[in-house]
């Protein structure tokens, strides 16, 4: 895949200012004639008019979201955010370069136009094997040891921990992350010069250092509550799994969840007591099925590779493979003293006729040993 172009860059980058995260109309027109071409019409008397090329007359859903994304063009300027992104020591990420998370594309015309990205971590490399563990803001102190204890297997384990970066869940998960010495990537819902919530800086400002902030939105963007609740729909689509720690009924972190499941990714979440309202949403999951219960990062780990066969239990031992009435007679024989054949048959519970059989076959095993009329097991 080659680089792409300027105007490419630049296209996608005015199409993230000209719309909303998670817009469908016009991903599904950029998808259908490319950024360029379909930002040339947005520009022209055409759109204004509710023409398409290719049909006589748009549909009312495109004419009315053409005139929504008309508002923004007369304060357009790709180049100047680009150069802001560029002091950041940041970059650009589009679906046409390499590098663009290939799980995004799940999310069809809802996908984002770009990522603008800054940070020091390779955000490729880092998001192509990554776990998100997202949780409530206001979580407690049983959620914060528990996101520790699973952040810190996550990372020691190679995997990338992808979270939003706000208060809570996502803050400890992002902190352990980096108390491990591993890079973290934490999803904004504002521009990555933004560093929110203020709370957060240092945190965020860290983990630009080790890791990547990401966002769709352009520079200075604001954070607004809609575009927290389309954010989450990105972490779910980048991560191999999602794992939520705490949530209530209803929270962004369900919400991702749901996203995850709904992308076929695998998701798991912690359960907690049953009278706190900050798991109810975790509890949720579950019984919806929609998550699967885990307690610890192994479990976290099961998610996103096969479980490990069990060790063997040691070396097989004489008779483990016998038929269970052979192996029940086997059992029935004792060590020192023979036993007659009823005996036997009343201390396996079986038939006469079949004790005797099992005998005959235990005996050319060389693990019975017939004494007379009495039978006991053979020595070592």
């Amino acid at each position: 895949m080659s680089a792409p172009s300027e105007a490419l860059l630049l296209a996608r980058a005015a199409w993230s200012r000209l719309t909303e995260p998670g817009d469908t109309t016009a991903g599904a027109l950029v998808a259908a004639l490319g950024p360029e071409e379909a930002l040339a019409w947005l520009r022209s008397d055409a759109a204004a008019a509710g023409v398409l090329p290719g049909l006589t007359d748009a549909d009312a859903r495109l004419r009315t979201a053409a005139a929504r994304w008309r508002t923004r063009l007369a304060t357009l300027d790709p180049r100047r955010e680009l150069r802001i992104l560029e002091r950041l020591g940041g970059w650009l990420l589009v679906p046409e370069a390499p590098g663009w998370p290939a799980g995004l594309d799940d999310l069809g015309p809802a996908a984002p136009m770009c990522l603008w990205v800054r940070g020091g971590g390779d955000a490729a490399a880092l998001l192509a094997r990554s776990i998100a563990i997202v949780g409530a803001r206001a979580c407690t102190a049983y959620g914060e040891h528990v996101t520790g204890e699973l952040a810190a297997g996550v990372s020691e384990a190679g995997w990338t921990v992808v979270s939003g970066g706000a208060y809570g869940i996502d803050a400890t998960a992002h902190r352990t992350a980096l108390m491990c010495d591993q890079p973290t990537v934490a999803f904004l819902a504002g521009g990555v010069d933004r560093l929110y919530p203020a709370g957060n800086a240092d945190l965020l400002a860290g983990i630009a250092e080790a890791g990547v902030l990401v966002a769709e939105v352009p520079p200075g963007s604001v954070p607004a509550k809609a575009r927290f609740l389309q954010r989450n729909r990105l972490i779910a689509a980048v991560s191999r799994a999602t794992v939520v720690v705490e949530a209530a009924w209803r929270s962004g972190a369900a919400s991702t969840a749901r996203h995850a499941a709904e992308l076929l990714r695998p998701v798991g979440a912690v359960p907690g007591p049953v009278t706190s309202a900050a798991s109810a949403g975790c509890h949720r999951l579950i019984r919806d099925g929609c998550a699967v219960c885990v307690t610890d990062a192994a479990e976290v780990l099961e998610l996103v590779g096969p479980v490990p066969a069990p060790e063997p239990a040691g070396p097989p031992r004489p008779g483990d493979d016998l038929p269970p009435a052979v192996r029940a007679t086997l059992d029935a024989l004792p060590v020192r003293r023979a036993a007659d054949e009823e005996s036997l048959a009343r201390a396996a519970g079986l038939a006469l006729r079949e004790v005797r059989a099992a005998l005959g076959r235990l005996e050319l095993a060389g693990l019975a040993r017939r004494e007379g009329d009495r039978w006991r097991r053979a020595g070592r």
